[in-house]
């Protein structure tokens, strides 16, 4: 079992910057890939970023390469989501998941565990 619990969400103008934490339990943080999805209102949940469980291989969707960037703590059982150019058009609800599998999440949008939730609000 693990359990995901996101922070660092809030508003922000569009163009400015924003660190999403998720903290994970449990000792096994190391052996899951970890990633990021968001759902904004009237839309399908969305794969955003991805980082394999030795962070050897990293994954975006298109519309946040450049833009976005996933890292991992071993130490602090955390991952981050640093969110940079912020986009009206990036505001969501952002779930943290883990999986053992990279291709669940990034093809098949779906993993083991998820968070509650952060919500982002980018303004214009």
């Amino acid at each position: 079992q693990v359990q995901l619990v996101e922070s660092g969400g809030g508003l922000v103008q569009a163009g400015g910057s924003l660190r999403l934490s998720c903290a994970a339990s449990g000792r096994t943080f190391s052996t899951y890939t970890m990633g990021w999805f968001r759902q904004a209102p009237g839309k399908e949940r969305e794969f955003v970023a991805a980082i394999t469980w030795n962070g050897g291989s990293t994954y975006y969707a298109d519309s946040v390469k450049g833009r976005f960037s996933i890292s991992r703590d071993y130490a602090k059982n955390t991952v981050y989501l640093q969110m940079n150019s912020l986009r009206p058009q990036d505001t969501a609800v952002y779930y943290c998941a883990a999986d053992k599998v990279a291709r669940n999440m990034v093809v098949l949008t779906t993993a083991d565990y998820w968070g509650q939730g952060t919500q982002v609000t980018v303004s214009s």
